[in-house]
C-alpha cells in the first residue's frame, strides 16, 4: 500500500514551491492514473461521445493540438509535460513533428521516456531554448503550477518564433479568492496555484502576447468528470483502497463532490488560450 501523509500533502498544498510541486505530484499522481486507468493527468474533454476518462483525456489532447495547429509545426515544446502521454499522443497523431518534453519532475520525465520524444529536465520559468527557435509551446493542464506565472510567460515570449503560437489549457478561478480555504477541499484535488481568467489575460498582454482565441471548457470539464467519479465510485474506490488508505479516497471523493459544485457555481472554470507574438522582431 502506498504510504501518504497527509500532514505533508496539506504542507506541500500550503507551500506550493517547486518542491512541493514535485512531492504532490509524486504523490497523487499514482491515484490519477488508477482511476482514469492510464498515464494521461488530465481532466478530460468531456462530451456524448468521450464519456471515460481515457477517451475524454485523449479528447482534450487532440483539441489543444488543433488549436495549437500543431500539424503546420517543426519543434512543439510541451511545458509540465507530466508523465509524457500527451507528446507521446501527438506524436502518433502527426509523425513529422518533433516534441521536446519539458518536466521539472526527473521522475515523471524518466517514466515518459520515448525514443522519438526528447526531454529536458528544466523549469518553466527558465527553458533552456534558444531565442526564437519554437514553433509551438503548449501547458496541457500545467500552467497553473507556474510560479511566478508571468516569468513563464516572458521567458516564453523570448523563445517563440516570429509565427510561433503558444497555447495553454489551465483551470482558473472566475474571480479573486482571498484564501486557499475557500476552496475546501477542492485544495486536495486542485493543488496548485489558484490563478484568476483576469489575471491568466493580463500576464499574458503584458508579457508580449495577444489572445487570438480564448475558449472556456469548465462546463464538459468538472461536472462530467465528478460525475463518472460519483457513478463508479464502488468500482474505483475498491482499486484505489488496494493502494491508498480508504480515507485517502473518502477526501478524493468529497473533492469531487465540491469541484462540481464550484463549477455550477461560477467559481471556477476552464480555459484554452491560443496566443501569438504582439511584437514580431
Amino acid at each position: 500500500m502506498t504510504s501518504i501523509n497527509l500532514l505533508d500533502v496539506f504542507r506541500w498544498t500550503f507551500r506550493r514551491n517547486q518542491n512541493d510541486v514535485i512531492k504532490l505530484y509524486d504523490a497523487l499522481s499514482p491515484m490519477m492514473q488508477i482511476t482514469a486507468r492510464g498515464d494521461m493527468l488530465n481532466f478530460g474533454y468531456w462530451d456524448d461521445a468521450h464519456q471515460n476518462p481515457i477517451s475524454a483525456q485523449q479528447n482534450l489532447c487532440k483539441y489543444t493540438a488543433t488549436l495549437a495547429q500543431i500539424k503546420d509545426a517543426k519543434l512543439i515544446v510541451d511545458v509540465g509535460s507530466g508523465l509524457s502521454a500527451p507528446a507521446t499522443y501527438w506524436k502518433k497523431m502527426y509523425e513529422n513533428i518533433q516534441v521536446c518534453c519539458v518536466n521539472i519532475n526527473y521522475a515523471q520525465l524518466h517514466h515518459g521516456i520515448y525514443s522519438r520524444i526528447e526531454h529536458v529536465n528544466a523549469s518553466a520559468i527558465n527553458l533552456p531554448f534558444k531565442k526564437r527557435s519554437i514553433d509551438r509551446i503548449i501547458a496541457l493542464e500545467s500552467a497553473q503550477h507556474f510560479k511566478p506565472f508571468s516569468s513563464f510567460i516572458k521567458n516564453a515570449e523570448t523563445i517563440l518564433t516570429n509565427s510561433g503560437l503558444m497555447v495553454l489549457a489551465i483551470p482558473v478561478i472566475t474571480e479573486e479568492i482571498e484564501s486557499i480555504t475557500n476552496l475546501g477541499i477542492l485544495k486536495f484535488t486542485w493543488s496548485s496555484e489558484h490563478y484568476s481568467l483576469q489575471h491568466i489575460r493580463k500576464c499574458i498582454h503584458d508579457g508580449g502576447f495577444v489572445i487570438d482565441e480564448e475558449i472556456l471548457l469548465g462546463r464538459s470539464v468538472y461536472v462530467p468528470l465528478a460525475d463518472y467519479y460519483i457513478k463508479n465510485r464502488p468500482m474505483l474506490k475498491k482499486l484505489l483502497i488496494k493502494e491508498y488508505p480508504s480515507y485517502v479516497e473518502t477526501i478524493l471523493f468529497k473533492s469531487m463532490q465540491k469541484m462540481k459544485k464550484a463549477s455550477k457555481d461560477g467559481i471556477i472554470d476552464y480555459v484554452l488560450v491560443r496566443c501569438s507574438l504582439k511584437n514580431k522582431n
